[in-house]
């Protein structure tokens, strides 16, 4: 049985744990938890899982894969640490590989120490697609994404829309996958995602949209090369505690933990 540790204990943590105690994520077992305070956690859902604000004793407890859900800035304190305490790493906050230097500094730490990063495909649908295809010439990447005004509450979107009286369609970002992972660290994840399965960051090419017509996160992928065409397009419904994301971000991840110790594993 493989132990699992969870960077983070929001919406995503907190769904990824109960999957794992109530055992729907395979042969896998809720071994630690890491938060920014151990004093905050209610309602753990494991009395043998450790739950600690101490990243020292969470790398020394002996996980075998980490589940980062906390952030970008989780991604660049603990994913090279993750991978020298000799544990894969899944990263949920892919935006963070927009830094390039942090992206090859955590695949250098891959390699030496023989260990996996692994990026679910969260939000998105085609990466399976999209990373096949890039084994041949792709013309174009392109994401179209959409999200009702509440999930841009707190965002840089408020500073070019009112997100109370908007009512139609307001694109608020055109331009490359790489700048609206910066602009959008927490809402569009998805054109990091992307990027990394198929042409890059600079060749990815993005639209973001505030959307009052909408309920629910919409998104659009758009490819097309040697492969042929793709045309993919997902409606994500939002977390009620965490409207930035939905449902299906922690699906994946639990899909993800099932791969590892189911005999028939489809998806890939």
């Amino acid at each position: 049985m493989r132990k699992i540790g969870i960077i983070g204990y929001g919406t995503i943590g907190q769904d990824v744990a109960k999957a794992l105690a109530e055992g729907r994520a395979g042969n896998n077992k809720l071994h630690a938890v890491l938060v920014k305070s151990a004093k905050k956690v209610k309602d753990m859902p494991l009395a043998d899982c450790v739950f600690t604000d101490n990243p020292e004793h969470f790398f020394q407890t002996g996980v075998d894969l980490v589940i980062e859900s906390a952030g970008h800035e989780a991604v660049r304190l603990y994913a090279e640490t993750a991978l020298r305490s000799g544990c894969d790493i899944m990263i949920v906050s892919v935006g963070a590989f927009s830094d390039q230097e942090l992206l090859d500094k955590v695949k250098t730490a891959a390699v030496k120490n023989g260990k996996q990063v692994i990026l679910p495909s969260a939000a998105i649908a085609g990466l399976d697609r999209i990373s096949a295809a890039a084994l041949g010439p792709i013309d174009e990447v392109r994401l179209i994404s959409r999200k009702p005004p509440k999930a841009w509450k707190g965002t840089i979107a408020e500073q070019s829309v009112d997100l109370d009286s908007v009512t139609e369609p307001v694109c608020i970002f055109d331009g490359t996958a790489r700048e609206s992972a910066r602009l959008f660290p927490e809402s569009v994840n998805v054109s990091a995602a992307l990027s990394l399965a198929g042409v890059g960051f600079e060749k990815t090419k993005v639209q973001v949209y505030v959307d009052p017509t909408i309920t629910r996160n919409v998104h659009e992928v758009r490819a097309s090369g040697h492969f042929g065409k793709l045309l993919v397009e997902v409606e994500n419904t939002p977390s009620p505690a965490n409207p930035k994301t939905g449902y299906i971000v922690a699906m994946s991840i639990i899909k993800q933990l099932r791969s590892y110790s189911e005999p028939f594993v489809t998806g890939v």
